[in-house]
């Protein structure tokens, strides 16, 4: 019996959530297009309570109607997230071993993170496999962390290749707050920084997130030279004390060709 409830089952569960994503699963490679009354059939809604949800996510782009039939497939938004899935799993997958190389190889920890907003969000972190390296240094960030895009050098890169709409609006939702020593927090030298970055194609990060922290990045590219991602080597002062201008020379070749290994990897030309 078709069900019509608003009810949800859980403090932690979200119906509304669950019969949208069931209506998006409705559709299939055998079943491409749909009509009201067959995705009321498929998902056990009447077709009321149907046609609200099936409104609801053609407005919001992940359903398309057909102008003369009526009918329903899905729309760009749906083939977005699926290549957004692939294009993650594909890139950890591709990134992961060149990643721990590029780490045996410095003695450094070495991590991928993508852009979610104004923040950067780890995907990957690898440690040097030499234990025993004085050069070893253990961050307190993991696969999932979260930082701030302004103040760390992977972020720097993914927003140096933004567009400028798309950078503008995301320094409109900074916080440029002071996190190290170094932080830049005027957003006209940020600005100019990652203009600077732009043309570099790598970014250095000298005790702008923490004092004593100090790591460079570079970008990794798809298929398409969309900026997708970006890699960055980090070392602390208490195991290399030198200058940022050192750490840069040292370590931009090695990463540089990590960075453009991947993006080969991934398809770039």
């Amino acid at each position: 019996m078709p069900i019509d409830d608003e009810a949800g089952s859980g403090a932690a569960f979200s119906q509304s959530l669950e019969r949208g994503l069931l209506i998006l699963s409705s559709f299939s490679e055998t079943r491409p297009v749909l009509g009201i009354a067959d995705i009321s059939r498929a998902v056990t809604l009447n077709k009321s309570t149907t046609h609200r949800y099936v409104a609801t996510l053609a407005r919001l782009g992940y359903l398309q109607q057909d102008p003369e039939t009526k009918k329903y497939s899905l729309g760009p938004k749906v083939v977005d997230l699926g290549f957004a899935a692939l294009n993650s799993l594909e890139i950890n997958r591709v990134a992961a071993p060149c990643l721990q190389s590029l780490a045996d190889e410095t003695g450094y920890t070495v991590s991928m993170a993508v852009l979610d907003g104004p923040d950067v969000v780890y995907v990957e972190r690898r440690r040097s496999g030499r234990a025993t390296s004085a050069f070893a240094i253990s961050l307190n960030l993991h696969v999932g962390s979260r930082l701030p895009a302004y103040c760390t050098s992977m972020g720097k890169v993914l927003l140096a290749h933004q567009e400028p709409a798309v950078l503008r609006a995301l320094l409109d939702r900074t916080d440029f707050a002071r996190r190290g020593p170094k932080t830049l927090t005027n957003r006209e030298q940020l600005t100019a920084a990652l203009a600077k970055i732009r043309q570099t194609g790598v970014a250095a990060n000298d005790e702008e997130l923490a004092a004593g922290l100090r790591s460079v990045a570079a970008p990794v590219r798809d298929r398409t030279g969309r900026v997708i991602a970006a890699i960055n080597i980090a070392v602390h002062l208490t195991v290399w004390a030198t200058t940022a201008d050192t750490v840069v020379a040292r370590l931009e070749r090695p990463l540089r060709h990590t960075a453009a290994e991947i993006s080969t990897r991934l398809g770039y030309r």
